[in-house]
């Protein structure tokens, strides 16, 4: 049934770059130099479209409330429905205070730069935006969209086109480049997971499509121009991060490239030297509002996917409920405490990038668990629910969706297991610390889910009124 609601090949793709494509993530994959392209073009092929596909496919045949949550636990029970959906949840919470740092790390720039290497400015100034974003969200997700849509033109598009922009005149004036275009500096060293290691930040960078898969069935011919979209959208999302990525590592030494500051370095490094330093802290303000606009989105999106769970009894009645604006109020605040603890990392680390990188690698690999049971559900739904229909389906029968969700699989697995291996780029300090925080914070993750249901008490399954959206 089409109506004039139903979304073309350009809005859809339109609306996968705004969810997925950061300037933040450029820096992580410039530690990379060129060789970037080529883990560019294995995030693609062994996640990026994997996930797409699979979740566009479970998107349009269980479009109820819950997303992840409900899919999952219609292949695997209720259990592991409320595992991926709490995975998908306290990734999001693990990886706040990387995308709060770095906006800390850009308003940094517009009064003091040095302040970016500062860890106890960076720790003061994830809990204040983080705070504020919550209190941004209570009051609906209306206002939470317009953030959201206005800072992914102002934030993202503007100043990553005008990073493009400057490295290319960069090249074109004869400026001196950090990186060799070569083959042998394509091919990167494999010697070492160590030198895999960085690929875990490039994966989680192409994450999200299962927020947005949700939009596939609103497609005229979902079965045509569903691909179509994930096509244009990989091709956007790719060639505005592969060449602010390769603009960022031209100009700035690979041991000097900062995770938490590294795009806006490169805005003012080039903006000085064409004289033009005044408009550095308006292009920063710009910048950290379009971050701002991320945590906006993703701050509510999966504490509401959660809410499904809880409101099925898998949580006390407390964080079932939701304000007038229909919003989990409870669950927010429970969010923002967690953050507040977690962001503590940023004091006992021995830098800024080792606690960025350590909190964003723990985030990936939380993430990529929930996608492995996101690959493994839509196996088993095409045996156990064959009947179901699906706007998409992935072409090929049951043969295409092994073969897709194999492929993600082999990559989700793969990018847990390197995450592990503290990347020679980056300073980590004790290794028995970086790989003791990792292991238990996967373990403590994601056993707290069946931890709560061993405690879970009937009173939780009480109903409650819920105001539904209109």
């Amino acid at each position: 049934m089409n109506s004039k609601r139903t979304l073309n090949v350009f809005l859809l793709a339109m609306i996968n770059v705004a969810a997925i494509c950061s300037i933040k993530n450029w820096p992580i994959t410039a530690e990379y130099g060129f060789s970037s392209l080529f883990y560019f073009m294995v995030s693609i092929v062994f996640f990026f479209i994997p996930s797409s596909l699979v979740s566009a496919e479970l998107a349009t045949g269980w479009p109820e409330r819950g997303g992840i949550y409900a899919w999952v636990k219609a292949a695997m029970g209720h259990r592991l429905g409320f595992l991926a959906a709490w995975l998908l949840w306290i990734a999001n919470v693990v990886w706040y205070p990387t995308i709060l740092s770095f906006i800390a790390g850009t308003i940094a720039f517009c009064f003091n730069p040095a302040l970016a290497n500062h860890t106890f400015y960076l720790f003061c100034m994830i809990l204040g935006t983080f705070w504020l974003a919550t209190l941004l969200n209570l009051w609906g997700m209306k206002t939470s969209g317009w953030i959201s849509s206005l800072g992914v033109m102002v934030g993202t598009m503007i100043p990553g086109i005008l990073i493009i922009g400057l490295g290319l005149l960069w090249m074109m004036t004869g400026k001196h480049s950090h990186i060799d275009f070569t083959w042998d500096s394509f091919l990167p060293d494999m010697s070492s997971p160590k030198q895999l290691a960085l690929l875990t930040g490039v994966l989680l960078g192409f994450a999200g499509m299962e927020m947005s898969a949700v939009h596939a069935r609103e497609v005229k011919n979902p079965q045509r121009d569903y691909p179509r979209a994930i096509l244009f959208s990989a091709v956007v999302i790719v060639a505005l991060s592969l060449l602010g990525t390769l603009a960022i590592a031209i100009v700035i030494p690979q041991s000097e490239i900062n995770l938490i500051s590294g795009g806006i370095e490169a805005i003012s490094f080039f903006l000085n030297s064409y004289h033009l330093e005044w408009s550095v802290p308006i292009i920063a303000l710009m910048v950290a509002f379009g971050a701002m606009g991320g945590v906006s989105t993703w701050a509510a999106g999966p504490s509401k996917g959660l809410l499904a769970a809880a409101q099925d009894g898998d949580l006390p009645p407390i964080l079932h409920k939701i304000n007038k604006n229909n919003m989990p109020v409870a669950m927010l605040i429970f969010q923002g405490i967690i953050v507040t603890v977690i962001s503590a990392v940023f004091l006992f680390m021995p830098n800024v990038n080792s606690s960025f990188w350590i909190l964003l690698v723990l985030a990936a690999q939380l993430y990529l668990v929930m996608y492995i049971m996101m690959f493994i559900a839509g196996i088993v739904l095409r045996y156990k629910k064959p009947d179901v229909l699906r706007a998409y389906k992935i072409p090929g029968g049951n043969f295409g969706m092994w073969l897709v969700s194999g492929i993600g699989t082999i990559g989700a697995l793969f990018a847990v297991v390197v995450g592990f291996f503290p990347p020679d780029q980056v300073e980590t300090g004790s290794l028995f610390f970086f790989e003791l925080f990792l292991s238990a914070g996967m373990i403590a993750f994601c056993a707290m889910p069946f931890i709560i249901l061993f405690f879970k008490k009937p009173s939780w399954n009480e109903p409650i009124h819920l105001k539904e959206e209109e």
